[in-house]
């Protein structure tokens, strides 16, 4: 079977079935494991599919997003690592902005209210647990998305560009080596841009479901910003970090 051909029989099957194994691969096109695994890396690149644990899988829908309940139960244990980490950056007297995002919001619970720290954020989500860490913060005002209570809009853009922060941490939807960070709403987009180009230092918190996800709208190129993420079978990130640093969170 030709290179394309075997291209074409895999994107048709991910398309019919959402998740395939490589050995199923394997017996379809009597090729080997190894041809299959790079066949599938180079599928991801080109983004019609994402790799997991022994196979593939369909991509996400790039413009469905998740609410809060469904993002606050999905890989808590990953994002509690990754929000303890990301915490641990901070040091005395930084200005921070904190993006909407259940990573983010678990990051407040991890923060030293001895450094003296001060949050801007765009997340109403967030306003309960900054209040009782007694961490002093600043709210962006906006039109609020009732799916992610994340505040956007031109008036929330208008209030960002009065601050400059010494660390930046992003929530995402999607890192792709090729697309970089993305993320459902052109609106959420730009605050995340204009949060990201008025920091030192920008960091995106992601756990390794995100990787190889391609959104509707790009933020960030993958160079713009450094990723926290967990360890995760089958996942690699020698390309990305050709690209940026990546601080990988271990058991």
């Amino acid at each position: 079977m030709l290179t394309p051909e075997r291209y074409q029989l895999i994107i048709d099957q991910i398309e019919k079935r959402d998740v395939v194994k490589i050995q199923e691969l394997i017996s379809m096109t009597n090729a080997s494991e190894s041809t299959i695994r790079r066949d599938l890396s180079t599928l991801e690149e080109r983004g019609f599919l994402k790799r997991v644990h022994g196979g593939a899988s369909k991509l996400s829908n790039s413009r469905q997003e998740p609410d809060m309940i469904e993002k606050s139960s999905k890989n808590l244990q990953d994002k509690l690592k990754i929000a303890e980490k990301a915490a641990s950056l901070l040091e005395e007297g930084d200005c921070i902005y904190l993006d909407a995002g259940t990573t983010t919001l678990h990051m407040i619970d991890f923060i030293d209210q001895t450094k003296d720290i001060v949050v801007v954020t765009n997340g109403v989500m967030h306003i309960d647990a900054l209040i009782r860490k007694g961490i002093p913060f600043y709210l962006l005002g906006g039109y609020v998305k009732h799916r992610t209570g994340a505040m956007i809009g031109g008036a929330s853009l208008t209030a960002i560009s009065q601050y400059r922060f010494d660390k930046s941490f992003l929530g995402v939807n999607g890192v792709h080596i090729e697309a970089g960070f993305t993320t459902p709403d052109p609106d959420e987009a730009l605050l995340k841009t204009k949060a990201l180009s008025q920091a030192k230092n920008a960091y995106v918190l992601a756990d390794p479901s995100k990787f190889g996800e391609i959104s509707f709208a790009a933020f960030a190129a993958l160079g713009d910003a450094a990723i926290i993420t967990t360890e995760a079978e089958e996942l690699a990130f020698d390309n990305y970090q050709e690209k940026t640093v990546v601080k990988v969170v271990k058991p």
